[in-house]
């Protein structure tokens, strides 16, 4: 009887107690229903509504509202706290700070500065037109001697060369003896007859040294009267045989060349500079010319003159260069490596050459006009140096210019939207950009082998996702290309690819190989 009481009441206790919870449970359970719909009627003040959605493949549309692309692909929200990546305001680009930390951007002030460079060019050695010397006699005769036989020898001034025969010099020799007797003889008498006498005298002098006999020649014959057989030409300066064309026993002709005598103690050296570069040769310059058989040595010339003549073939300007060869090391027709100094000597304006991105249509730099702010400027360039390029107009000084990772703010940014602001409104013409389709950007990926159509040179894959382009893992079609990449591709291998986009929205593999291990064949599309 106790026994039976215990367990009724245990048992209403139990009751009870499921009785209660199941109670409570349903007031907390009513609370938090209320508390969750409350909560649900009313928005935080952190949620985030979107400003607009881009294109899931970097293309420059957008879109107010959500949509998908033709491959299927979901557009991007854009929020307002993400407008460091891509356009801000107009003309504008705008990158988060953390980012271009990573893509290593750096900028440099434009300020003014002296444009210097060397201008490189090939050139040749040739003998100083004004040190040459043609030694050609003026008279008919012989070759009676030669006292120098060897082309090459070097002579001193007023050494003799060659000794001539000739009966034209024999006559004038003693028209000139006859009529310095007559003088002499007349001296004592005077008068017209003297006076006559002289002027032929001094005639006949004056054809002799017309044709180049020597003083000390002319001196003996006024002194003795003696008619000499043969005279002796001799050479006008010192240098070297550089021509030799008498043999003894000859006959010549008037004005016919015997010898050439070059004085190669000083050189010239002509440089081809190309025209785009002649504009900034200055006369008067030093330059430095290397010679290929003195590899140690550097020879130091002043630039005496810019030739007035083009060489229509080659596009280039002669320069003269002037130095001493005082050990005649360097010889006539050897080819030199020259470098001209170039410049105005002027401050320009200038910014680094690794500012600007030249599309071949136009040059553009970025300005950054505050943390993590760009602004692309169209720029009209003047003279360059190694390093530097003149601006004439689209920045100014005292600006900051990224003269590193432009391009790859280029491709983080997107500057088509950005650059079509220069773009023809007019005509509707698609503005010329630098980045990606001047220096397309590859990407990698892996997948399998849907479909291939060789007629059209494309590829169906199903692809892993693409990290570099964020896209997600899916099927799609490829252009190749060369035809040569599909050969051997069949339908279910895993392949490794390389591809990069041509066109908007054109996706070009530019390397595809097939994976050891082949995957199972597909026919997902």
């Amino acid at each position: 009887m106790k026994t039976s009481s215990v367990l009724l009441i245990g048992l209403g206790a139990v009751v009870l107690a499921a009785g209660g919870g199941y109670w409570f449970g349903q007031i907390a359970g009513t609370q938090n229903t209320k508390a969750t719909a409350a909560a649900s009627e009313t928005p935080t003040a952190q949620e985030r509504k979107p400003l607009y959605y881009r294109n899931p493949m970097g293309l420059p549309d957008t879109s107010p509202v959500p949509k998908k692309d033709p491959m299927g692909m979901d557009y991007i929200p854009v929020y307002a706290d993400e407008q460091d990546e891509g356009t801000s305001a107009a003309n504008q680009i705008a990158i988060s700070t953390a980012k271009v930390q990573i893509l290593g951007v750096r900028t440099e002030v434009v300020r003014k500065r002296v444009l210097d460079k060397r201008v490189r060019a090939v050139g040749r050695v040739t003998p100083d037109e004004r040190r040459t010397f043609v030694i050609a006699p003026k008279f008919e005769g012989y070759v009676a001697r030669l006292h120098v036989n060897v082309t090459g020898q070097s002579v001193n001034q007023g050494q003799a060369l060659f000794e001539v025969y000739s009966p034209e010099l024999i006559s004038a020799q003693r028209e000139y003896a006859l009529a310095a007797q007559g003088v002499e003889s007349l001296r004592a008498a005077g008068g017209p007859a003297l006076e006559g006498m002289q002027h032929l005298a001094e005639a006949s002098l004056l054809r002799l040294r017309n044709w180049d006999i020597s003083a000390q020649d002319l001196k003996a014959l006024a002194a003795t009267g003696e008619v000499r057989r043969t005279l002796t030409f001799r050479a006008p300066a010192a240098g070297i045989v550089t021509e030799k064309m008498a043999i003894e026993g000859m006959r010549f002709m008037p004005g016919e060349t015997l010898f050439k005598v070059t004085d190669l103690t000083t050189i010239w050296v002509v440089a081809d500079v190309f025209e785009q570069d002649i504009g900034s040769i200055r006369a008067g310059a030093q330059a430095g010319i290397r010679i290929n058989a003195y590899p140690d040595k550097q020879f130091t010339g002043t630039i005496t003159y810019v030739y007035p003549t083009l060489a229509a073939e080659t596009r280039t300007v002669p320069v003269r260069i002037e130095l001493p060869n005082p050990d005649l090391l360097l010889k006539p027709d050897m080819y030199a490596e020259v470098e001209l100094p170039a410049g105005t000597g002027i401050q320009v304006l200038s910014v680094p050459t690794s500012a600007v991105i030249d599309s071949g249509a136009r040059r553009i730099v970025l300005i950054e006009t505050g943390a993590g702010r760009y602004e692309p400027r169209e720029v009209r360039l003047g003279q360059r140096s190694d390093s530097h390029v003149e601006v004439i107009e689209g920045v100014n000084e005292g600006e900051d210019v990224v003269v590193t990772a432009n391009f790859l703010i280029d491709a983080e940014s997107n500057l088509k939207a950005t650059f079509s602001g220069f773009g023809d409104t007019t005509t509707g013409a698609p503005p010329a950009t630098g980045m990606p389709m001047d220096r397309p950007v590859i990407h990698e990926g892996e997948g399998t082998v849907i479909g291939v159509n060789n007629e059209a040179k494309s590829i169906t894959l199903r692809h892993a996702p693409i990290a570099s382009l964020n896209w997600p893992a899916m099927t799609m079609d490829f252009a190749v290309a060369d035809a040569g990449l599909l050969s051997g591709l069949e339908t279910g291998a895993s392949v490794t690819f390389e591809f990069h986009e041509g066109q908007p929205g054109e996706w070009v593999i530019t390397s595809i190989a097939e994976n050891q291990a082949s995957a199972t064949p597909h026919t997902d599309h």
